[in-house]
């Protein structure tokens, strides 16, 4: 959620990018068609600015919609923990993400690591974003850090043609998944085609081997649904992309549909029923 018409407008997107430079609140959220409704949200947030992390917590504090927030901060640096101290005072606040490069860096680092360490001392999580050499990262985190909570997101980027999944990113997502607070987000599914002039495919077959591979890994209680929206636009509908995945959940029973679209989502950030 943003609004390039605020005061000092927004870092991203940019003003030439014709699809996301516009104002994205809950209410657009809400509006888009899709098969089953969305009755809350917990928000990952992009912006780099410190400040945007208050914004999104006002925003949560005027729309109920908003169970949880993801903020952004950089673990390491000298203000990390002021900054966290301020925001965690939120019980909305659930964590932070931090991105690949940051992560691989990050972890020869001590005070990064004693950074990530506070989050699961305070009970937050972690998400992580970056392409398929994310992963080998994840394990390593997880290992150094088992009580740290870890959604991996977006399967990692990988690319999907339809066929041929690169054995490599099978290999690396099966070992981060023997973590058991390593959760993975199944979210990007249509941006990973790379058909962005929005005719990414609807059919689950089309996918089906990503999430066949993602549900043997991670099981029923550690897979989330994410939508990626508005980012998603670009390649296909809210409804194509929530679609997918109620397809391919429902045929793996009611508990399973359940625990994907909401209990693990509770399980891995502990957001509160508002």
């Amino acid at each position: 959620f943003y609004d390039p018409t605020r005061v000092g407008g927004v870092p991203w997107p940019g003003k030439g990018d014709k699809v996301l430079y516009r104002t994205i609140l809950p209410a657009d959220y809400r509006a888009q068609p899709v098969p089953q409704p969305v009755t809350g949200t917990v928000v990952v947030e992009a912006s780099p600015l410190v400040e945007d992390n208050q914004w999104i917590l006002d925003l949560a504090a005027k729309d109920k919609f908003i169970v949880g927030f993801v903020g952004n901060l950089k673990p390491g640096e000298d203000a990390f923990a002021g900054n966290f101290k301020r925001f965690a005072a939120n019980p909305l606040y659930r964590g932070i993400r931090v991105n690949e490069g940051a992560l691989r860096t990050g972890l020869g680092n001590a005070a990064f690591v004693a950074d990530l360490k506070r989050l699961a001392d305070a009970d937050r999580e972690l998400d992580v974003n970056g392409g398929p050499t994310l992963l080998p990262e994840v394990a390593r985190l997880a290992k150094a850090l088992p009580g740290l909570r870890i959604v991996i997101n977006h399967l990692s980027n990988t690319r999907i043609d339809g066929k041929n999944v690169p054995e490599t990113w099978r290999r690396d997502l099966e070992a981060a998944a023997k973590f058991p607070k390593v959760f993975l987000k199944v979210s990007a599914l249509v941006e990973g085609t790379g058909k962005n002039d929005g005719s990414a495919p609807r059919d689950v077959e089309f996918y089906r081997p990503w999430l066949d591979i993602a549900w043997n890994a991670f099981g029923p209680d550690r897979l989330i649904y994410g939508s990626n929206w508005p980012v998603s636009a670009r390649f296909a509908s809210l409804a194509t992309v929530q679609g997918i995945v109620h397809d391919y959940f429902s045929a793996k029973g009611r508990s399973a549909l359940e625990k994907f679209f909401a209990g693990n989502a509770r399980t891995a950030y502990r957001w509160l029923k508002r």
